[in-house]
């Protein structure tokens, strides 16, 4: 087997756990490519002040290739997750969300339901650490806890699927494309890997826009058919990421936030 090319992430004083839980999320996600997951980039080294990874050699997308990636995306979000929130396996400190300057802390465990995780361990938490850093007000919580309320209405049928193990972080810079012998295939990078819903990574794919975003999403439903209206839920699912670019950057993400929040009660309103 030839030697990797290495590719070094590191900056100064990370918060401690974050290099080790990001490497934990890579080598659990990396478990899933034994029944047909992506390919996800290899953990070289690691430690607390840097980690190391496999250097990926990018290149152009194809429609195959991206319709192949999201059969093997179904796949891994299939090889699943103990829990609702469940850490990467083995993994026991903190994890993280967010840009490598300046993440913050994701938590984890076992949450009772889909409805219990999302609120108590994703949009509540988030949205609470955005007033705490003056870019969200009161009245953006209380939106986000009626859609909290409104959860068993918004999710409809996809209430009832199981945890599974998901990049967490899916945008489509953390989506790389390389050639292997000639063929063109995904490579996965960066998660925020935890047990959660399999929409989630589908409407970060969605949120920033990706190549071939029709193409993945068929092969997805070859392997594993989503739920009925899983694209009118993708907004849902973006509440949390945005919350987070409010916390992160600020500027126009306040006001994109706020309008994902009406247009997600407009929703419940109407039932759908």
């Amino acid at each position: 087997m030839s030697r990797l090319s290495v590719h070094r992430k590191t900056r100064p004083f990370p918060p401690k756990g974050f290099f080790p839980c990001e490497a934990a999320g890579l080598r659990w996600m990396k478990k899933a490519e034994a029944v047909g997951g992506p390919r996800v980039c290899t953990v070289i080294d690691v430690t607390e002040k840097y980690l190391d990874i496999e250097k990926i050699t990018s290149t152009m997308p194809t429609a195959h290739a991206a319709y192949t990636f999201g059969s093997q995306l179904a796949k891994m979000h299939d090889a699943g997750a103990p829990s609702w929130g469940a850490a990467p396996e083995g993994y026991t400190g903190k994890c993280y969300f967010g840009p490598l300057q300046d993440p913050v802390y994701m938590p984890t465990g076992a949450w009772k339901d889909v409805t219990d995780y999302f609120t108590n361990a994703r949009l509540l938490p988030m949205v609470k650490l955005g007033i705490q850093r003056g870019a969200l007000d009161d009245i953006d919580l209380e939106k986000a806890e009626k859609i909290c309320t409104l959860l068993p209405t918004l999710l409809g049928p996809a209430i009832d699927d199981k945890p599974a193990r998901v990049h967490g972080d899916l945008w489509s810079g953390n989506l790389m494309w390389t050639k292997d012998k000639g063929t063109t295939q995904a490579v996965l990078i960066d998660p925020a890997a935890h047990g959660g819903h399999r929409e989630e990574d589908l409407a970060m794919l969605d949120l920033f826009g990706v190549p071939f975003y029709r193409e993945i999403i068929d092969g997805y439903n070859e392997v594993h058919p989503l739920a009925p209206g899983f694209e009118q839920r993708y907004t849902l699912w973006q509440l949390y990421p945005i919350a987070g670019h409010c916390v992160f950057f600020g500027g126009g993400y306040i006001s994109q936030f706020r309008q994902m929040c009406d247009a997600v009660l407009s929703q419940a309103s109407y039932g759908i």
